[in-house]
């Protein structure tokens, strides 16, 4: 029996988000739908020309966690804050949707990390990430009995920026795999597979990395081609699951030589895509830690995919457990 149902790991970010229209990215040269890593004076100088902004605790693994936590789940954490007023939300929050979070927070340096995401009418979210404190993860920060008491360990593409994180993963992967666990990513962004594109196959082949998540652009990335069932070919040789988004199209997952097709939620409005991928995979955890089969596991990742898009934020604001059992999921 495991202690946890879904360790995740990732940059432990504090959401500032506001809308804006496409002319505020063109002045500001913001690349539209990307995550963009910038330093402090970029983070100064776009948040003094953000509009009304909501403060919400985020990162990728974090909405992950707390997507789990909301199913119902046993979800811990690791991610690194610094002790000052941001980093004591961000604690708040996670703690608040039920995920345990131990991480010490750093003591001095950089402060807690920020992305700012201005989100267009038509929905598509575009960040732009100062990591501060984040980067400052690393081995130290590694639970072994959490890493050994996990189902799943789950972690970002995001975090092969930071060098140090690079160690903790591999270091708890290692942990895992050991007590008979499994490891998944999130590929997290094509511009996060180009830089780190060799890496992230090693992972795979390697066998360090047993289920995949990512969306079509970022598998496309990942093999280098224009076309989606080539990706698709490709992955299912490097990976015992993979399990791809496609946005309105719904979602494939493939495991050997089967495929199954899942279809979107149907939602009344598009909102803010900020955290789809990260319900997403939210959601496929859920199920997959207990036992459902492969179907099963993307319908739940496709609902809490749909909910989140129709709300300002990347965390649930419903309780998902109750949306699957209203669904008839769970």
């Amino acid at each position: 029996m495991s202690q946890y149902d879904v360790l995740c790991i990732g940059n432990a970010i504090v959401d500032i988000i506001a809308q804006c229209d496409e002319a505020f990215l063109e002045t500001n040269g913001i690349v539209k739908g990307a995550m963009n890593l910038i330093d402090t004076h970029r983070a100064e100088l776009l948040y003094s020309r953000m509009g009304p902004a909501i403060e919400a605790s985020g990162g990728s693994a974090g909405n992950t966690a707390a997507g789990v936590a909301s199913f119902g789940g046993r979800a811990a954490y690791f991610g690194k804050v610094a002790k000052d007023h941001l980093g004591e939300i961000y604690a708040h929050d996670i703690h608040a949707q039920g995920v345990a979070f131990d991480t010490m927070p750093l003591e001095s340096g950089a402060p807690t990390a920020r992305s700012m995401i201005f989100v267009t009418p038509d929905g598509e979210r575009s960040m732009n990430t100062y990591l501060g404190a984040c980067v400052e993860l690393g081995p130290e920060d590694v639970e072994p009995e959490k890493a050994k008491g996990a189902a799943v360990t789950y972690f970002e593409g995001y975090l092969w920026d930071p060098p140090r994180a690079k160690e903790a993963i591999r270091q708890t992967a290692a942990i895992a795999h050991a007590a008979g666990r499994e490891v998944s990513m999130t590929l997290s962004d094509s511009f996060c597979v180009d830089r780190y594109r060799g890496e992230f196959l090693d992972l795979m082949r390697s066998g360090t990395v047993d289920l995949v998540f990512a969306n079509s652009h970022e598998i496309k990335s990942l093999y280098q081609t224009a076309s989606f069932d080539e990706a698709l070919a490709q992955i299912r040789k490097d990976c015992r699951i993979a399990a791809v988004t496609r946005s309105e199209k719904g979602s494939v997952i493939v495991r050997g030589d089967e495929t199954v097709v899942i279809q979107a939620t149907q939602i009344s409005e598009l909102v803010d895509t900020t955290g789809a991928g990260d319900l997403y995979a939210a959601g496929f955890l859920h199920g997959y830690t207990k036992g459902l089969d492969l179907k099963h596991c993307g319908d739940l990742g496709s609902l809490a995919a749909g909910l989140v898009i129709q709300q300002i934020g990347p965390r649930p604001r419903q309780n998902l457990r109750h949306e699957a059992e209203r669904a008839g999921l769970l």
